[in-house]
């Protein structure tokens, strides 16, 4: 499961029936799953795209700084075994594209102006982040989100954690430009100090990611 940075949940790659590792695994699922919270119940999951590369015991998904998905990986075997089984060792890579890519959203698309990448931000405070966006701009559904480094592997994503900062304040500058104004995370324990992909997302297409260093 990966969270993507519009808080939508990307279920990706695995086993749809037996165990997951020692080759017990069968009916590998091909078609990624889109979890959606925001919808009614009943409509929240929807089937994307189908790859033709089973992804089975070993595989491992990552969410790209421009918000796509790297998937890699399998082997449901002890050790490396390319010949004669159901499911051999798979070393490929591939790329998955959510929706929010499709370049009819290209207008609704922020680009991040400053911070610039690998800026330093600290807890707690209000940050102003300049984006800009050609399209009309919906500013009760601008948000800030920030997403730590991981990576999937054994079903899960480990140590991801998806932070909503909202947006205190919008403001027009001109010529497509605009400041949102922030309020950093609160403590180490909603966000440990470290290094976070940053977006802004602007009626559910997020911008590409710029890396910040909280501290």
């Amino acid at each position: 499961m990966i969270l993507l940075p519009n808080g939508k949940v990307l279920l990706i790659n695995g086993a749809g029936s037996g165990l997951a590792g020692w080759e017990l695994g069968r009916n590998p699922v091909l078609s990624p799953v889109l979890y959606r919270p925001d919808r009614k119940i009943g409509s929240r999951f929807k089937t994307q795209i189908p790859t033709t590369i089973p992804r089975m015991y070993h595989s491992s998904a990552t969410l790209l700084r421009d918000g796509r998905v790297l998937v890699g990986g399998s082997n449901p075997h002890a050790f490396y075994n390319f010949t004669s089984v159901l499911f051999p060792t798979e070393l490929s890579l591939e790329a998955f594209s959510p929706t929010y890519l499709d370049s009819k959203f290209n207008d609704l698309r922020p680009k991040i102006i400053t911070p610039k990448s690998m800026s330093g931000i600290r807890y707690n405070k209000r940050t102003n982040i300049q984006v800009v966006i050609t399209g009309k701009v919906a500013e009760n559904l601008v948000s800030a989100t920030m997403l730590a480094p991981a990576f999937n592997t054994h079903s899960f994503f480990m140590n991801q954690r998806l932070l909503v900062l909202g947006n205190d304040k919008v403001t027009t500058c001109g010529n497509s430009a605009y400041n949102i104004e922030v309020t950093t995370p609160s403590t180490h324990n909603l966000a440990p100090p470290g290094f976070y992909l940053l977006f802004v997302v602007h009626q559910n297409i997020p911008s590409q990611g710029i890396w910040v260093k909280l501290r």
